[in-house]
């Protein structure tokens, strides 16, 4: 019986950590703009000088160029990483409060294609 109760806990623990693990889907990336903050996938996320505190701003065409970094649903935030509540209702991980994209421009790790755009968009950087 105590055995089974050790390897109940041992499988609780384990799942514990795999819903942990899904919140670390950032790295950081070298490109020729220097170092920068990525998926785990390594495309570049940026973010967008018009959006508020914990606030989206992108929606709509402004999505389709600049897709939300949307938050598997079993993350959770973590150290600088919070999340962004979108008007779907889905979570969007944020740096520091703003939230995060990706360039829909972007095509292979390392891209950095959105940098500066309009002097509204800017790569985000590592924590």
């Amino acid at each position: 019986m105590r055995k089974a109760s050790i390897l109940a806990a041992a499988a609780l623990i384990a799942v514990a950590g795999a819903a942990f693990a899904g919140t670390t889907t950032f790295r950081a990336m070298d490109t020729y703009d220097g170092q920068v903050l990525a998926a785990q996938n390594g495309h570049t996320l940026y973010t967008y000088d018009k959006d508020a505190r914990d606030v989206s701003a992108c929606y709509g065409s402004c999505a389709a160029d600049w897709p939300p970094y949307i938050a598997n649903p079993t993350a959770q935030p973590f150290g600088h990483f919070s999340f962004v509540v979108r008007k779907d209702g889905q979570k969007q991980w944020a740096l520091n409060g703003e939230p995060l994209y990706f360039r829909a421009n972007d095509k292979k790790p390392g891209d950095v294609t959105g940098a500066s755009v309009s002097n509204l968009w800017q790569v985000a950087r590592p924590a």
